[in-house]
């Protein structure tokens, strides 16, 4: 594992700007070790909902974590949770959706593992796609 610490800046979609490093540093897996900062616009799926919610306005990133994963597709497979607050205190959480623009910074520490290789296959069990830890392919 190789640690990674980075900033990502005003403007940024967090989400994919995660991703975008990872792939940058020619890895497909890398976990969210810790990471905070702002947002002006939080999109995140609560627990058992269908559909993001945008909380519109400032709120700050509590706590960020999870996994990123990317193929040589290009295609995303990670899964990131994060608790954010909004200006008068009150805190969400849940699953981290492309449309969290960074407002100020949001300060990450990335753990690159160069060896592994993440993928989302449905799993009959819970009907949804869950994680697939593979070996890189050379």
């Amino acid at each position: 594992m190789k640690t990674l610490p980075i900033r990502v800046t005003p403007g940024q979609d967090l989400r994919p700007a995660l991703e975008a490093v990872v792939r940058e540093h020619g890895c497909q897996a890398a976990f969210v070790i810790a990471g905070i900062g702002s947002l002006s616009d939080a999109r995140i799926r609560f627990a058992g909902a269908d559909e993001a919610q945008t909380l519109a306005g400032d709120t700050e990133i509590l706590s960020l974590s999870g996994t990123v994963g990317v193929d040589g597709q290009g295609h995303s497979h990670s899964h990131l949770h994060m608790a954010v607050s909004t200006a008068t205190g009150a805190v969400f959480g849940g699953h981290v959706v492309p449309g969290c623009r960074v407002r100020t910074t949001a300060e990450v520490l990335l753990g690159l593992l160069p060896a592994w290789s993440f993928a989302r296959e449905h799993d009959a069990a819970t009907g949804f796609p869950e994680l697939r830890v593979l070996p890189r392919e050379p």
